[in-house]
């Protein structure tokens, strides 16, 4: 591969926009890759659809990396949640350093590593070869691709070693990783698979904007763990804000989230900013940890909020820690669905976040929640005022909020979609 290609790859791989989108991208590159597999694959054994085994359905998750992110949360809640004896799942990562590999593997699922540098080249073309042959050896009847490298990756490799049901996802709105390259190479992708699962009406449409036929798009919603509407006690809110540093009687405001740049928090802080003259007990915790932490010290810093800007880092979910907050905000500059939102109405807190991708799709205007734009600080901060001057909204909002989790995002009916689903592509008949 090229040098240009190999960094190209590499830029893409931490988040970054390529600085060409010239000839060579990852289409051709992935065009590329499918040829020279298919000059090593049996046309035989390339055409044969995988046979059912019987027993249990063999599916195969396959994503990026074991961090926690909410597709990465998402994927092994689904697992955990799978009945074991109708499916017997694998998971193929191309990075497998983080916390949800042990989720895994307390599960019994055997993981399978495709370390890789780039999608294009001989690394990422013999490691395609692996992925064929543990598909075939497996004798895998569904591959669930659940973010965009790996459905650029597994979707072909599927398809070649002749597996029946193929899923591709799309989890994430206009963001950088989905931006030129990697986006087209997804289109591609798309092309090979049975189906393309989007987890918000919103995204599904985005999905159907770039020329996939609705019949092919299926929406299945993230969801939350049943602890999620479990209550946290005003003990233990009182102990952990302690342990976090807030005072007593603080009217606190709070994220959940992954320290990114694409959250945002500095939107917040900004607000900050302006609500403390009308909100003198106003302090602000942010949860979870990432490469903006040592941006968002200085900017408290900065703003001198360094003794009301509270980094808690990342913890355990259970309780669920937007019991924490009096406000849950997410203000996010781009979002497919999030789950922080969800787990905010879940807790009974009223929601303010910002409207982008499949956002609105969980809070609705006034109803379960107050939307505002993205990188508008001020008016991010009039909505948290109107929530303080508001105690009835903040209670209505927290109520309804609450009951539409509970409607729309239970473990129980996602995973009967998604069950329904793996079934369906394994030609299966449901059980």
């Amino acid at each position: 591969m090229a040098e240009r290609d190999r960094g190209t790859a590499l830029e893409l791989r931490k988040g970054r926009r390529p600085k060409s989108d010239c000839a060579g991208d990852l289409v051709t590159g992935a065009s590329q890759l499918v040829s020279r597999l298919c000059a090593t694959t049996s046309r035989h054994e390339a055409r044969l659809a995988v046979r059912s085994t019987g027993g249990p359905i063999r599916v195969v998750y396959c994503i990026d990396n074991m961090m926690v992110g909410g597709t990465e949360l998402n994927a092994v809640r689904t697992a955990e949640r799978l009945d074991r004896a109708r499916f017997a799942l694998s998971v193929v990562c191309i990075r497998e350093d983080g916390p949800m590999l042990a989720r895994y593997r307390d599960l019994g699922i055997p993981v399978y590593p495709f370390p890789m540098n780039s999608l294009l080249g001989p690394q990422a073309a013999s490691q395609a070869l692996r992925l064929i042959r543990l598909f075939r050896r497996e004798r895998t009847e569904v591959v669930h691709s659940h973010d965009a490298y790996t459905s650029v990756f597994a979707t072909m490799c599927a398809r070649l070693a002749g597996v029946r049901g193929v899923i591709s996802s799309r989890r994430s709105w206009h963001s950088p990783h989905l931006a030129g390259r990697i986006l087209r190479a997804n289109r591609l992708a798309y092309r090979f698979s049975d189906r393309v699962l989007g987890n918000s009406p919103s995204v599904s449409r985005l999905v159907e904007s770039e020329g996939v036929p609705w019949s092919r798009i299926v929406t299945i919603p993230n969801f939350l763990d049943p602890q999620s509407f479990e209550p946290m006690s005003e003990d233990t809110r009182a102990r952990l804000l302690a342990e976090i540093g807030v005072p007593a009687g603080a009217f606190v405001v709070g994220v959940v989230a992954r320290l990114s740049p694409v959250k945002d928090h500095g939107s917040l802080l900004h607000a900050m900013v302006e609500l403390l003259p009308a909100i003198p007990e106003l302090h602000c915790v942010l949860v979870g940890d990432g490469p903006e932490r040592d941006h968002i010290e200085a900017l408290a810093a900065e703003l001198k909020l360094s003794d009301r800007v509270h980094l808690a880092g990342e913890r355990p979910q259970v309780p669920n820690l937007h019991g924490l907050f009096d406000v849950s905000v997410l203000c996010s500059i781009n979002e497919a669905f999030p789950n922080s939102v969800l787990e905010g109405m879940a807790a009974s807190r009223p929601v303010v976040a910002t409207d982008v991708g499949g956002t609105p799709d969980a809070v609705r205007e006034g109803t379960t929640g107050l939307l505002v734009p993205p990188s508008d600080p001020s008016r991010l901060a009039a909505a948290i005022r109107r929530l303080y001057d508001e105690p009835a909204l903040r209670d209505k909002l927290a109520r309804a909020g609450c009951a539409a989790a509970r409607a729309d995002y239970s473990a129980p009916e996602v995973i009967r979609q998604v069950e329904a689903l793996y079934t369906e592509l394994a030609g299966r008949a449901a059980a």
